[in-house]
C-alpha cells in the first residue's frame, strides 16, 4: 500500500511541476506559410519564369533548325549516285551525332539553370521568413508542407509576400 501511495504522490508532483512547462509552451507566438504560394507569387519568381522560358524557346528553335537540316539532306539521298550518298550519308550522321550533343548539353544547361534559381528563391525565402520571424518576435514559424492543420489567423504568409515583393522592387 505504501508503494501505491508512493506512486501516486510521485505522479502527482510529476503532474505539478509540468504545469508551468506546458503554460510556457502555451505562451509561444507561432505562425505558418504557404510555401507555394510564397514562391509562385513571388515577383522573382514570375521574372525568372519569363526567362527560362526564353531560354527554352531559344533551344527549341536552334533544335528545330538542325533538325530540319537534316530532313532536307535525308530527303536529297534518293536523287544522288551512290557515292554521293555515301559522303552525305556520313555527313547526316555527324549532323544527328551533333544534334544529339546539343539536345544533352542544352538539357543539362536549362536544368541547372532552373535549379539554381529555385534554390535562389528558396534561400531567400528562407532569409525573409527568418528576419520576419526575429523582428515579430515569433517563437515558430513552419512550413504548410509539413503542417496537418493551421488556423488561418496564424497564416502569415501574405505579410512576408508583401515584404518579399517590396525588397525585390527596390533591387530592381
Amino acid at each position: 500500500m505504501k508503494k501505491f501511495q508512493s506512486v501516486i504522490c510521485a505522479l502527482a508532483c510529476a503532474l505539478l511541476f509540468s504545469m508551468p512547462v506546458q503554460a510556457q509552451v502555451i505562451e509561444k507566438k507561432v505562425a505558418f506559410i504557404d510555401l507555394s504560394k510564397l514562391f509562385d507569387s513571388y515577383e522573382k519568381t514570375k521574372e525568372y519564369d519569363t526567362v527560362l522560358e526564353k531560354n527554352h524557346k531559344a533551344y527549341e528553335t536552334a533544335r528545330e533548325d538542325k533538325l530540319t537540316k537534316i530532313q532536307e539532306a535525308t530527303g536529297k539521298l534518293a536523287l544522288m549516285k551512290a557515292e554521293e550518298k555515301e559522303n552525305l550519308q556520313a555527313e547526316i550522321d555527324t549532323m544527328k551525332k551533333a544534334l544529339m550533343e546539343f539536345d544533352q548539353a542544352q538539357r543539362t544547361d536549362l536544368a541547372k539553370q532552373r535549379d539554381e534559381k529555385i534554390r535562389e528563391i528558396l534561400l531567400e525565402i528562407e532569409k525573409t521568413v527568418s528576419d520576419f520571424a526575429k523582428k515579430e518576435k515569433y517563437d515558430l514559424i513552419l512550413n504548410d508542407r509539413v503542417l496537418i492543420y493551421g488556423n488561418e489567423t496564424l497564416d502569415i504568409t501574405d505579410k512576408v509576400l508583401t515584404i518579399l515583393n517590396e525588397a525585390y522592387k527596390v533591387k530592381e
